[in-house]
């Protein structure tokens, strides 16, 4: 009996929803939520950069745009290092490195793309133990990008 109850207790620290009853009073403990954006986000946009849960940062997909043009550079190593460039700096708003992603999902409109985008990437690390990623075909993304990255990183 006394197992069944310390796994059933591990079970609810785990989900997050760990709570303490006294004689008077009862305290759920959960996650808190914070938004993070770059100082430079439009308030028009239905979204932001990045949420905060716990020591989880959820990151927003991005583009790796010209922040001047809006548009997709006319070199593709560009696009990459300006997308994984804001992608560092969303990560350095909430106290973050690229060591700190587990997850990265990479949308790219054109696969042959896979080697050239590899080396940049690699390069963001000072990590061995790189995040799980996948890198997936996409028919087109907006404003011409050949790339989308959205991710998942967790504070150590």
């Amino acid at each position: 009996m006394n197992r069944r109850i310390s796994f059933l207790a591990v079970i609810l620290v785990v989900a997050g929803i760990f709570t303490v009853r006294g004689a008077f009073s009862q305290v759920t403990i959960q996650p808190t939520r914070k938004a993070i954006n770059l100082p430079d986000k439009s308030s028009q946009l239905p979204f932001s950069d990045a949420i905060l849960s716990g020591n989880t940062l959820y990151l927003a997909g991005r583009l790796g745009l010209d922040s001047k043009t809006g548009k997709a550079p006319e070199k593709i190593e560009d696009e990459i290092k300006n997308l994984l460039d804001t992608e560092k700096a969303v990560l350095a708003q909430a106290g973050m490195t690229m060591d700190d992603l587990v997850y990265v999902q990479i949308s790219c409109t054109d696969l042959s793309l896979f080697n050239t985008f590899n080396p940049i990437y690699r390069s963001y690390f000072t990590t061995k133990d790189f995040p799980a990623r996948e890198f997936v075909g996409a028919g087109s993304l907006l404003l011409g990008a050949h790339f989308e990255l959205q991710a998942i990183a967790v504070k150590k």
